[in-house]
Protein backbone atom coordinates (compact mmCIF):
# COMPACT_ATOMS: atom_id res chain seq x y z
CA UNK A 1 0.00 0.00 0.00
CA UNK A 2 0.90 3.56 -0.53
CA UNK A 3 -0.07 7.00 0.62
CA UNK A 4 -3.35 7.50 0.23
CA UNK A 5 -4.30 9.24 -3.26
CA UNK A 6 -4.51 13.17 -1.75
CA UNK A 7 -6.64 14.28 -4.77
CA UNK A 8 -9.37 11.83 -2.55
CA UNK A 9 -11.61 13.02 -0.05
CA UNK A 10 -10.77 13.22 3.54
CA UNK A 11 -9.92 9.52 4.60
CA UNK A 12 -8.61 7.54 8.16
CA UNK A 13 -6.10 4.35 7.71
CA UNK A 14 -4.52 2.62 10.53
CA UNK A 15 -1.48 3.76 11.04
CA UNK A 16 0.89 0.04 10.43
CA UNK A 17 -0.84 -0.03 6.71
CA UNK A 18 1.19 3.20 5.94
CA UNK A 19 4.45 1.02 6.04
CA UNK A 20 3.35 -1.88 3.85
CA UNK A 21 5.08 -1.93 0.55
CA UNK A 22 8.09 -1.24 3.08
CA UNK A 23 8.94 1.07 6.17
CA UNK A 24 10.67 3.60 3.94
CA UNK A 25 7.36 4.83 3.06
CA UNK A 26 7.02 6.36 6.51
CA UNK A 27 10.92 6.43 7.57
CA UNK A 28 12.24 7.98 5.17
CA UNK A 29 12.04 12.13 5.15
CA UNK A 30 8.95 13.36 2.72
CA UNK A 31 6.03 15.32 2.67
CA UNK A 32 2.63 15.37 1.84
CA UNK A 33 0.24 17.42 -0.55
CA UNK A 34 -2.37 17.65 2.33
CA UNK A 35 -2.71 17.93 5.58
CA UNK A 36 -2.32 14.90 7.96
CA UNK A 37 -2.75 14.08 11.71
CA UNK A 38 -1.43 10.73 13.24
CA UNK A 39 -2.94 9.59 16.51
CA UNK A 40 -0.77 7.08 18.17
CA UNK A 41 -2.80 4.57 20.36
CA UNK A 42 0.12 2.23 21.15
CA UNK A 43 3.76 1.84 21.13
CA UNK A 44 6.72 4.01 21.23
CA UNK A 45 9.77 5.58 18.72
CA UNK A 46 10.72 8.82 17.09
CA UNK A 47 9.58 10.99 14.76
CA UNK A 48 11.32 13.87 12.83
CA UNK A 49 8.85 17.07 12.21
CA UNK A 50 10.35 19.88 10.27
CA UNK A 51 13.88 18.84 11.15
CA UNK A 52 13.43 18.26 14.64
CA UNK A 53 13.64 14.65 16.52
CA UNK A 54 11.62 13.52 19.60
CA UNK A 55 10.30 10.63 20.75
CA UNK A 56 6.47 9.78 20.37
CA UNK A 57 4.55 7.16 22.63
CA UNK A 58 0.83 6.33 23.37
CA UNK A 59 -1.45 9.38 23.36
CA UNK A 60 0.72 11.92 21.35
CA UNK A 61 -0.89 13.21 18.23
CA UNK A 62 0.87 14.80 15.29
CA UNK A 63 -0.46 17.51 13.02
CA UNK A 64 1.68 17.82 9.95
CA UNK A 65 0.77 20.83 7.61
CA UNK A 66 1.05 20.19 3.60
CA UNK A 67 4.65 20.73 2.72
CA UNK A 68 6.08 19.94 5.82
CA UNK A 69 8.97 17.27 5.67
CA UNK A 70 8.86 14.58 8.40
CA UNK A 71 9.38 10.75 8.63
CA UNK A 72 8.76 8.33 11.62
CA UNK A 73 9.54 5.47 12.87
CA UNK A 74 7.00 2.71 12.71
CA UNK A 75 7.73 -0.53 14.44
CA UNK A 76 5.58 -3.90 15.11
CA UNK A 77 4.32 -2.37 18.33
CA UNK A 78 3.04 0.77 16.78
CA UNK A 79 -0.97 1.65 16.61
CA UNK A 80 -3.04 4.44 15.78
CA UNK A 81 -4.83 6.08 12.99
CA UNK A 82 -3.57 8.47 10.69
CA UNK A 83 -6.16 11.41 9.46
CA UNK A 84 -5.48 12.35 5.33
CA UNK A 85 -7.35 15.65 5.05
CA UNK A 86 -7.11 15.72 1.51
CA UNK A 87 -6.17 18.84 -0.69
CA UNK A 88 -9.62 20.56 -1.28
CA UNK A 89 -10.36 20.44 2.77
CA UNK A 90 -12.65 22.75 3.69
CA UNK A 91 -11.96 22.57 7.81
CA UNK A 92 -9.56 25.17 8.95
CA UNK A 93 -6.71 23.48 10.41
CA UNK A 94 -3.41 24.58 12.17
CA UNK A 95 -0.70 26.28 10.19
CA UNK A 96 2.07 25.45 12.06
CA UNK A 97 3.57 21.44 12.98
CA UNK A 98 2.23 20.16 15.93
CA UNK A 99 3.67 17.38 18.38
CA UNK A 100 0.91 16.76 20.98
CA UNK A 101 0.98 14.84 24.22
CA UNK A 102 -2.15 14.32 25.67
CA UNK A 103 -2.31 13.35 29.38
CA UNK A 104 -6.11 14.43 30.00
CA UNK A 105 -8.13 11.34 29.70
CA UNK A 106 -11.14 13.65 29.23
CA UNK A 107 -9.33 15.04 25.98
CA UNK A 108 -7.71 11.49 24.71
CA UNK A 109 -11.78 10.03 24.74
CA UNK A 110 -13.20 13.15 23.27
CA UNK A 111 -10.74 12.50 20.30
CA UNK A 112 -11.21 8.52 19.83
CA UNK A 113 -15.13 9.86 19.81
CA UNK A 114 -14.69 11.98 16.67
CA UNK A 115 -12.35 9.53 14.63
CA UNK A 116 -15.11 6.72 15.55
CA UNK A 117 -17.96 8.84 14.70
CA UNK A 118 -15.68 9.87 11.25
CA UNK A 119 -15.00 6.45 10.58
CA UNK A 120 -18.86 5.25 10.81
CA UNK A 121 -20.09 8.14 8.57
CA UNK A 122 -17.25 6.93 6.14
CA UNK A 123 -18.10 3.37 6.35
CA UNK A 124 -22.16 4.33 6.39
CA UNK A 125 -24.14 4.76 3.59
CA UNK A 126 -27.36 6.04 5.04
CA UNK A 127 -28.37 9.57 3.81
CA UNK A 128 -26.03 12.35 3.99
CA UNK A 129 -23.70 10.19 5.68
CA UNK A 130 -21.01 12.61 3.58
CA UNK A 131 -22.02 16.08 4.96
CA UNK A 132 -22.29 14.27 8.58
CA UNK A 133 -18.16 12.76 8.52
CA UNK A 134 -17.81 16.42 6.94
CA UNK A 135 -19.05 17.57 10.14
CA UNK A 136 -17.22 15.36 12.65
CA UNK A 137 -14.32 16.22 10.71
CA UNK A 138 -14.60 19.73 11.07
CA UNK A 139 -15.10 19.08 14.91
CA UNK A 140 -11.03 17.34 14.97
CA UNK A 141 -10.42 21.16 13.50
CA UNK A 142 -11.65 22.35 16.40
CA UNK A 143 -9.84 19.88 18.81
CA UNK A 144 -6.54 20.39 17.00
CA UNK A 145 -7.08 24.05 17.29
CA UNK A 146 -7.97 23.87 21.14
CA UNK A 147 -5.01 21.25 21.57
CA UNK A 148 -2.52 23.28 19.59
CA UNK A 149 -3.30 26.32 21.50
CA UNK A 150 -2.52 25.27 24.53
CA UNK A 151 0.78 23.38 23.63
CA UNK A 152 2.25 26.36 22.14
CA UNK A 153 1.60 28.49 25.43
CA UNK A 154 3.82 25.92 27.24
CA UNK A 155 6.66 25.09 24.60
CA UNK A 156 9.66 26.99 25.06
CA UNK A 157 10.10 29.03 21.78
CA UNK A 158 12.45 27.12 19.03
CA UNK A 159 16.41 28.00 20.05
CA UNK A 160 18.09 29.40 16.69
CA UNK A 161 19.20 25.80 15.58
CA UNK A 162 15.64 24.59 15.28
CA UNK A 163 14.86 27.76 13.67
CA UNK A 164 17.46 27.35 11.36
CA UNK A 165 17.32 23.68 10.16
CA UNK A 166 12.96 23.92 9.79
CA UNK A 167 14.61 26.76 7.31
CA UNK A 168 16.14 24.24 6.00
CA UNK A 169 14.23 21.47 5.71
CA UNK A 170 11.43 24.02 4.21
CA UNK A 171 14.08 25.40 1.16
CA UNK A 172 15.08 21.66 0.72
CA UNK A 173 11.93 21.06 -0.20
CA UNK A 174 11.15 23.24 -2.67
CA UNK A 175 14.84 22.62 -4.10
CA UNK A 176 15.65 18.73 -3.55
CA UNK A 177 14.58 18.32 -7.44
CA UNK A 178 17.35 21.20 -8.55
CA UNK A 179 20.68 19.20 -7.67
CA UNK A 180 21.52 21.91 -5.41
CA UNK A 181 24.07 20.67 -3.20
CA UNK A 182 24.28 21.39 0.94
CA UNK A 183 26.59 24.08 0.49
CA UNK A 184 24.22 25.88 -2.45
CA UNK A 185 21.34 25.74 0.15
CA UNK A 186 23.23 26.97 3.02
CA UNK A 187 24.55 29.72 1.40
CA UNK A 188 20.70 30.73 0.34
CA UNK A 189 19.84 30.38 4.06
CA UNK A 190 22.98 32.70 4.66
CA UNK A 191 25.25 30.36 7.09
CA UNK A 192 28.11 27.73 5.96
CA UNK A 193 27.82 24.30 5.29
CA UNK A 194 29.88 23.61 8.64
CA UNK A 195 27.42 25.43 10.78
CA UNK A 196 24.12 24.09 9.14
CA UNK A 197 25.40 20.25 9.49
CA UNK A 198 25.99 20.92 12.63
CA UNK A 199 22.47 22.44 13.66
CA UNK A 200 21.58 19.19 11.85
CA UNK A 201 23.15 16.99 13.92
CA UNK A 202 22.01 19.09 17.24
CA UNK A 203 18.36 18.34 16.31
CA UNK A 204 18.35 15.17 14.93
CA UNK A 205 20.90 13.65 14.95
CA UNK A 206 21.41 13.83 11.19
CA UNK A 207 23.80 15.51 8.76
CA UNK A 208 22.48 17.80 6.44
CA UNK A 209 23.68 15.72 3.74
CA UNK A 210 21.62 12.73 5.01
CA UNK A 211 18.80 14.52 5.02
CA UNK A 212 19.18 15.60 1.39
CA UNK A 213 19.76 11.96 -0.12
CA UNK A 214 16.97 10.71 2.23
CA UNK A 215 14.18 13.08 0.40
CA UNK A 216 15.91 12.47 -3.20
CA UNK A 217 16.17 8.91 -2.22
CA UNK A 218 12.60 8.58 -0.94
CA UNK A 219 10.95 9.80 -4.23
CA UNK A 220 13.32 8.17 -6.29
CA UNK A 221 11.86 5.08 -4.66
CA UNK A 222 8.19 6.34 -4.72
CA UNK A 223 8.35 6.83 -8.69
CA UNK A 224 10.02 3.89 -9.28
CA UNK A 225 7.03 2.02 -7.68
CA UNK A 226 4.52 3.26 -9.24
CA UNK A 227 5.51 5.21 -12.70
CA UNK A 228 6.88 3.35 -15.60
CA UNK A 229 9.47 6.53 -15.57
CA UNK A 230 12.41 4.83 -16.88
CA UNK A 231 15.41 5.14 -14.47
CA UNK A 232 17.57 7.42 -16.16
CA UNK A 233 14.77 9.96 -16.08
CA UNK A 234 13.96 9.88 -12.88
CA UNK A 235 17.47 10.29 -11.83
CA UNK A 236 17.25 13.23 -14.28
CA UNK A 237 14.31 14.77 -12.67
CA UNK A 238 15.74 14.51 -9.04
CA UNK A 239 19.01 16.89 -9.80
CA UNK A 240 21.31 13.55 -10.11
CA UNK A 241 23.83 14.58 -13.03
CA UNK A 242 24.42 11.34 -14.83
CA UNK A 243 22.76 7.70 -14.60
CA UNK A 244 25.77 6.01 -13.13
CA UNK A 245 25.80 8.87 -10.22
CA UNK A 246 21.91 8.19 -9.42
CA UNK A 247 22.77 4.25 -9.47
CA UNK A 248 25.79 4.66 -6.81
CA UNK A 249 23.67 6.93 -4.76
CA UNK A 250 20.49 5.06 -4.70
CA UNK A 251 22.51 1.65 -4.19
CA UNK A 252 24.64 2.79 -0.89
CA UNK A 253 20.94 4.26 0.43
CA UNK A 254 19.17 1.25 -0.11
CA UNK A 255 21.37 -1.59 -0.78
CA UNK A 256 19.86 -2.44 -4.38
CA UNK A 257 20.12 -0.76 -7.81
CA UNK A 258 17.04 1.06 -8.92
CA UNK A 259 16.06 -1.88 -11.31
CA UNK A 260 16.18 -4.24 -8.56
CA UNK A 261 14.03 -2.13 -6.40
CA UNK A 262 11.55 -1.66 -9.20
CA UNK A 263 11.15 -5.27 -9.58
CA UNK A 264 10.85 -6.33 -6.03
CA UNK A 265 7.38 -3.62 -6.37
Amino acid sequence: MTYPNPTAPFRLVAIPRLAAGGRWRVEAMRSLSEACFLWFTKGQGRITLAGATRGYTAHNGIFIPPGVMHGFEVGPQVFGTAVFFGRDCKVTLPREPLHLRIREVHAQQELNVTLDAIQRELDSTVTAHERAAEAHLGLLGVWLERQGLRAQAEAPRPDAARRLVARFTDLMEREFRSGAGVGDLAATLGVTATHLTRCCQQTCARSAIDLLQDRRIFEARKLLAETALPVGRIGESLGFTSAAYFTRAFQHRTGSSPSAFRRSQ
